[in-house]
């Protein structure tokens, strides 16, 4: 039954109806509206505050009609009411809108507009992977290899919510779900998971509870971002089948609210310099009405969904969300379940699945949905038509392959033309793709993946031209309405926007810009070009510029200028980038089918005099990778232990993510490399037991990093050993304040030679060991300049805490007389206190 309600109320024999409007004290439209039991109704807050200001005690009198019946723990809400029945003409309303929004979203695009106005989303769609919580290095990683980092990812440790629960909370969840924050990588089905949430809705099928969805994309709301609206108003103009619904009635509704795709908005979204907006009647901007819907202030009982990619995911305020998810895409289970739903042809399903298996960058992509449609185009036409070839197995090679088959759709649609190799691409085609390439190549730098008109027009294109090629650049919105008359334009996939971007490069400049490039995005603080370098790389092949025919010039490159790209990758400095960065030259190396170097490391893996061989820094970059993406859990990674440069053994630190033990000493690590040891803390699973940093100064931003490492929930820390690291009071705050926060598995500690720890650092570590979670029981604290003052303050919270603490280290404190440390002495023979080794120099 729906929450738009007529109240039916009987006094003195007479039945009247009354519309539900505004609440009876501030004449407002009603806020989370109750009634008490003369049949009046208010906002909640409203009749508490009235009785607050009250003298009555016990039975709480209407400010309406003076009435003394009803307690406040019998206020009736609208849904609860004894006395409710359905607004007819509203039913019909709300019947319409379902029946509007089932016909939005019961068919999808997969693609081309010529694909999805054929396809059912029920006949298609496979459950996806949706998890509580979000992956670490969101903001840090290209979302290629963010889906890399996934597919390590143990789902023991993950709580799987289905995306028609989104709402529901967790058993150990006290208090209800208003706000959703859903991220994910792009085309990994969020979209998908919108509509299939709101068809259920619509056909009566899940979530009843619910009396409206609104389901609004910021590739909408963009449209409109310099005009004033109401929300009543923005629904009335997004969704014209809710134009009768009023706002009393919003205001005694269950409304949802889904806004798709933030990382498409081109709002201004400012959580603290807001106008407060409470009444759904009145005008703002559309970025108000947005802030004040998310934070309570517009429609409290309303509830919120917002879906992005990660890196735009902080435009909305933790303190907003009640609930943060990520969108995973495909299992394994699942990639396979989607090609065989999407073929009924049992041999060429199992064919695609099993070409998908022989290539770990094309398996590890087919978590993404769109890029399943993209091989799901390119092998059904290579096995079904008379093409012969070796199927792709590079990203490069699959999205040469892609581009071509979508062109040749093309020309058989619009032209009629007869079957061609798909090397053929007219003069036409040509100039369209490389318009399309400097449009890619142009907003990529820019960060945009949304064009409007002018954006096409300014690149030569001309709207027709884009539309043509559907499958390619797709126009996003052709709706009969005012609002919608100014088209909007995006590539199918971002990938899609990357290759072309490369393209287009590669046409202008041939491969003289390639080795820039390369080295603008290692200097990339979120990898942003990683895959478009990639694609770069990839392109130099003659195999793949044979496929593409004259779309990439009519230059030659020699085999010679190919094993000097080749060679100046495996040379590439890379000092002071990120080492995850630096993993990247590895994938451009076997986009451009160069194995020797992976060939390499698994000759050296495999070796049994390991530390005799030599490794180069790229050598160890690869080794990095390999060693991250292993099934099997690394024992140890010592880097000492490797015969390499210095900067060869900084390009292995991303190993720490897959081992249990890692011995990082002296190797002057940086912020950079900081950040990549925290998120081995935050991974979920963390494997990581045993942790040595010592003789490395950290400073503040360094120990900053690690703690952030340590707060979070997924560390299983053990062992830490910070010796030499230059630690100072203000580091020893962040590092108790850490692992006071958290429920800590921390067992030994070890912060010996740090001279500038002193008794203030030693009087703010001791907050840690105080605290109930702690159950340090090795502490040393060798050469940290402590006095008397640190005995005092150790001692107390070992009298607050003694049940875990057995072996304290302070030698090398010269200053420490037999008096000083006698409190501690004492302690070590209590029978309260376990602790049984105390080092100390006189």
């Amino acid at each position: 039954m729906s929450a738009i309600v007529t109240i039916e109320r009987k006094r003195s024999g007479v039945c009247e109806d009354e519309q539900l409007s505004c609440c009876a004290l501030c004449q407002d439209v009603l806020k989370d509206p109750v009634s008490t039991s003369c049949g009046h109704w208010f906002c909640r807050q409203c009749i508490s505050s009235y009785w607050d200001q009250s003298a009555s005690s016990g039975d709480s009198s209407c400010p309406q009609c003076g009435e003394r019946s009803r307690s406040r723990a019998g206020l009736q809400t609208a849904s609860q009411s004894s006395c409710v029945q359905t607004d007819v003409g509203l039913q019909e309303v709300l019947d319409e809108h379902k029946i509007s929004l089932r016909r939005r979203c019961e068919r999808v695009t997969e693609g081309s507009d010529e694909t999805g106005s054929r396809t059912l989303l029920n006949r298609i769609y496979t459950e996806l992977y949706i998890t509580e919580g979000q992956s670490e290095e969101v903001h840090t990683q290209h979302e290629v290899r963010q889906l890399e980092t996934a597919s390590k990812m143990d789902a023991l440790y993950d709580t799987p919510i289905r995306c028609q629960d989104i709402f529901k909370a967790l058993p150990d969840q006290q208090r209800p779900i208003r706000v959703v924050l859903t991220n994910g990588v792009a085309g990994v089905g969020k979209t998908f998971s919108v509509q299939k949430f709101t068809l259920d809705w619509a056909e009566d099928l899940e979530n009843q509870h619910v009396s409206v969805v609104v389901l609004l994309s910021f590739r909408e709301l963009n449209l409109i971002r310099d005009e004033q609206y109401s929300l009543l108003e923005l629904l009335h103009v997004f969704h014209p089948t809710l134009q009768k619904v009023t706002a009393e009635k919003l205001a005694v509704s269950q409304l949802l609210f889904i806004f798709d795709g933030l990382d498409e908005s081109r709002l201004s979204l400012d959580f603290t310099n807001r106008k407060l907006l409470s009444d759904v009647r009145q005008k703002s901007s559309v970025s108000q009405l947005l802030t004040n819907l998310i934070q309570g202030n517009l429609l409290p009982s309303a509830l919120v969904w917002i879906t992005s990619r990660p890196a735009a995911a902080n435009q909305i305020p933790p303190t907003c969300v009640d609930r943060l998810t990520e969108v995973r895409g495909f299992t394994d289970a699942q990639k396979e379940e989607y090609f065989r739903r999407r073929f009924s042809d049992e041999e060429l399903s199992s064919r695609i699945i099993s070409h998908m298996k022989t290539s770990r960058s094309l398996h590890i992509m087919c978590s993404i949905p769109v890029f399943c449609w993209i091989t799901a185009t390119v092998l059904e036409h290579m096995l079904t038509t008379e093409q012969r070839g070796e199927l792709p197995k590079t990203l490069t090679d699959m999205y040469s392959h892609f581009l071509l088959v979508q062109t040749k759709r093309k020309k058989n649609k619009y032209h009629e033309g007869h079957e061609t190799s798909p090397q053929e691409l007219t003069e036409a085609d040509r100039e369209v793709l490389l318009k399309l390439g400097r449009l890619a190549f142009e907003h990529l730098e820019k960060g945009n993946i949304m064009f409007y008109q002018e954006d096409l027009e300014q690149c030569g294109l001309d709207v027709t031209e884009a539309s043509v090629y559907s499958g390619v650049c797709t126009e996003i919105f052709k709706r009969e309405c005012v609002i919608f008359q100014k088209p909007v334009y995006c590539f199918v996939h971002l990938s899609i926007q990357e290759f072309l971007a490369a393209v287009y490069m590669f046409h202008c400049h041939s491969n003289r810009k390639t080795e820039r490039a390369m080295k603008k995005s290692l200097q990339s603080k979120n990898g942003h070009l990683d895959l478009f370098v990639r694609f770069l790389h990839g392109l130099s092949l003659e195999s793949n510029r044979r496929l593409l025919g004259g779309l990439l010039g009519q230059t030659e490159i020699s085999p010679e200028t190919i094993q000097r790209v080749i060679n100046n990758l495996k040379k590439m400095d890379s000092d002071e980038i990120s080492p995850d960065r630096s993993i990247n030259i590895f994938h451009c190396l076997m986009e451009m089918n160069d194995l020797s170097l992976f060939q390499d490391i698994q000759e050296f893996v495999k070796s049994e005099n390991r530390s005799e061989k030599k490794l180069s820094e790229i050598q160890c970059s690869a080794l990095a990778f390999m060693l991250q993406m292993s099934e099997e859990v690394l024992d140890e990674l010592d880097l000492q232990k490797y015969n390499t440069s210095f900067w060869g053994l900084r390009r292995l630190i991303p190993a720490v993510r897959n081992c249990r033990k890692a011995q990082l000493t002296k190797c002057a690590l940086s912020e950079t490399h900081c950040k990549v040891v925290a998120s081995a803390l935050k991974s979920n699973p963390s494997h990581l037991t045993e942790l040595d940093m010592s003789l490395n100064d950290l400073y503040d931003s360094g120990v900053k990093l690690l703690c952030a490492g340590l707060e979070s929930p997924n560390c299983r820390l053990e062992t830490l050993r910070l010796k030499g690291c230059g630690l100072s009071k203000i580091r020893c705050d962040y590092l108790a304040a850490a692992l006071k926060s958290n429920r800590s598995h921390l067992r030994e500690l070890d912060l010996s030679f740090n001279n500038n720890l002193k008794d203030s650092g030693v009087k703010q570590l001791c907050r840690f060991l105080e605290s109930p979670r702690c159950e340090l029981e090795t502490l040393r604290l060798s050469f940290c300049g402590l006095s008397k003052f640190s005995c005092d303050s150790l001692a107390a919270a070992l009298r607050s805490n003694p049940f875990h603490l057995r072996e304290l280290d302070l030698s090398g404190n010269y200053s420490l007389t037999d008096s000083d440390v006698k409190q501690l002495s004492d302690l070590k023979e209590s029978p309260d206190c376990r602790l049984a080794s105390l080092v100390w120099s006189r």
